[in-house]
């Protein structure tokens, strides 16, 4: 027993080893796991910022987007309202131009009809003068002699040669 005994005993080394072991541990404890405790306590409130940080970033992007789709949307819409106005306008100046374009060719026409008419009237007071000239010839030779039947088919035939190179015809 003897041998059990040394194994169970105290000796003053044992207490001081147990002592070093708990002033080391103390020592250790507030010196070592409280810095390191506060460094990763530190670093976990690093870690869940960043993470916040990164939900916050991504928030505003998912928000820019949809702002971004919303203002695309709308000038999109804006682009197809000008597009459209400008269509408008253009078919409505392009009637503008065919209506002043018809006008201006009525009235060219009315005035092209107007010198036809004056023309034609022109022309005719000319036949007609030229007309009652030969009449006037035709008369004034029946006039400077009596004919026989003979006589009057022959003048007539004069005449009619006379008024086919009659200066109305050329």
């Amino acid at each position: 027993m003897e041998g059990h005994m040394q194994f169970v005993s105290l000796d003053w080394t044992l207490i001081f080893q147990w002592g070093n072991l708990l002033i080391l541990y103390l020592i250790i404890k507030k010196f070592l796991f409280g810095p390191i405790q506060k460094m990763l306590s530190d670093r976990e409130n690093e870690v869940k910022a960043m993470y916040d940080s990164a939900q916050k970033a991504e928030q505003d992007a998912l928000s820019m987007k949809d702002e971004y789709t919303a203002h695309l949307a709308g000038a999109k819409d804006e682009a197809n309202e000008i597009l459209k106005n400008a269509n408008q306008r253009a078919v409505l100046k392009t009637e503008e131009m065919l209506r002043e374009a018809q006008e201006k060719a009525s009235g060219i026409v009315a005035k092209a009809g107007e010198e036809i008419e004056l023309e034609k009237k022109r022309a005719f007071a000319e036949v007609k003068g030229e007309i009652s000239d030969l009449a006037l010839m035709a008369a004034s030779k029946v006039v400077e002699r009596e004919l026989s039947s003979k006589e009057h088919e022959r003048l007539m035939d004069q005449f009619i040669d006379s008024v086919g190179d009659a200066p109305w015809q050329k």
